[in-house]
């Protein structure tokens, strides 16, 4: 009991003027009437849209497919943030401008996707663990100053009442990382988007998928509170 009642006090309050950064870019993020732009698309991802218009995946492609997103004009109208990934974070267009700042042009809050992708939680029945939290308090300081104000971390969790899915160490396993993920990230300045992903594929009903849907969000809310998460 005595470790129990050590532990609630171990989470320690953010610095002010981290917290009231984290707000603002926040509430920016949120604004009515604006969306967030998801332009992370892996490598491999952005591959497969390529190869269904016969374009060659290369950096310099996918750099000029970016910057005709970001270089639309008016675009910040309504887009708030847009989330990046690693590569685009640093490149620049033909013009040799950094594509944040086509962004930062617009009033569009660059983010950047910073999870690195899903493995097989050992024993489980293919349950999926998101890699990642190794080194990712040194990224984040890179992305910061690379211009990236919020972060993305995909976890999933998959719905099988057959097969007991999600079992209770994939729950715990993805509010956990979420947390932990949020936590390192506020650390350095960037706002978390904090995403259990509970895929709805299966023939289950959607009173199954509302209880599951429930049970984890409660379990990711537990987590977040006890890693002091602001």
């Amino acid at each position: 009991m005595a470790l129990i009642g050590a532990y609630k006090n171990v989470p320690c309050k953010l610095p002010a003027d981290i917290a009231e950064e984290l707000a603002t870019t926040a509430k920016k993020l949120v604004e009515n009437g604006k969306g967030i732009l998801a332009a992370d698309e892996s490598t491999q991802t952005i591959k497969k849209r390529f190869d269904n218009i016969k374009i060659e995946n290369t950096i310099e492609h996918r750099a000029a497919y970016r910057d005709l997103l970001f270089g639309a004009k008016g675009i910040g109208k309504f887009i708030s943030g847009a989330i990046l990934f690693e590569e685009t974070l640093f490149q620049k267009n033909e013009a040799g401008t950094p594509l944040v700042n086509l962004l930062h042009n617009e009033g569009i809050i660059p983010g950047i996707k910073v999870d690195k992708g899903l493995v097989t939680i050992p024993r489980t029945d293919d349950e999926k663990s998101t890699q990642g939290l190794d080194g990712l308090a040194e990224r984040c300081k890179e992305y910061y100053k690379a211009g990236a104000r919020f972060a993305k971390w995909r976890a999933v969790c998959v719905i099988d009442p057959a097969k007991g899915k999600p079992t209770d160490l994939s729950i715990m396993e993805t509010a956990w990382g979420l947390a932990r993920y949020a936590t390192i990230c506020q650390q350095n300045k960037l706002v978390p988007i904090v995403e259990p992903e509970i895929l709805a594929d299966g023939d289950h009903t959607i009173e199954v998928c509302a209880a599951v849907t429930e049970k984890v969000l409660a379990c990711v809310f537990k987590a977040l509170n006890d890693h002091g998460v602001y």
